[in-house]
């Protein structure tokens, strides 16, 4: 069994196959997931599991290099806004919504939450750890 905080086989996958500057979307349970892109859906009822309980685990095994999030977010949903701008800082870059959206077209994967929150979703792109 595995020793780490992530046990979802999925999403441990996906971010063992990641390379740099590929990306990984956390989504909330509103988010269009495009044809094509592999989804991971873990909701199981409005709010659970939530945007922050998964991203906090995601990143326990994912090393990033940027964090997108819709500009939209500082006004909608401004106390994620500024958790997220604490967490990633100079690498928390704002797009807009629309940009958001057709970012994730090119993710490895989105993982859709049951966050009911409006804007609460991010891109990673993924970053060298050596």
């Amino acid at each position: 069994m595995k020793k780490t905080y992530l046990l979802n086989s999925e999403i441990s996958e996906v971010v063992a196959r990641l390379g740099h500057t590929d990306l990984l979307v956390i989504a909330d349970s509103g988010l269009p997931i495009p044809d094509g892109v592999k989804r991971i859906d873990i909701a199981l009822t409005k709010g659970i599991p939530s945007f922050k309980d998964t991203l906090n685990t995601v990143l326990t095994e994912l090393g990033v290099e940027k964090a997108y999030i819709a500009k939209e977010m500082i006004d909608k949903n401004n106390d994620l806004y500024l958790y997220l701008l604490e967490l990633f800082g100079e690498k928390l870059i704002l797009i807009s919504h629309e940009d958001l959206k057709a970012m994730s077209k090119n993710a490895r994967a989105i993982i859709r939450t049951g966050e009911y929150k409006p804007y609460a979703n991010i891109i990673l792109e993924s970053g060298v750890e050596f």
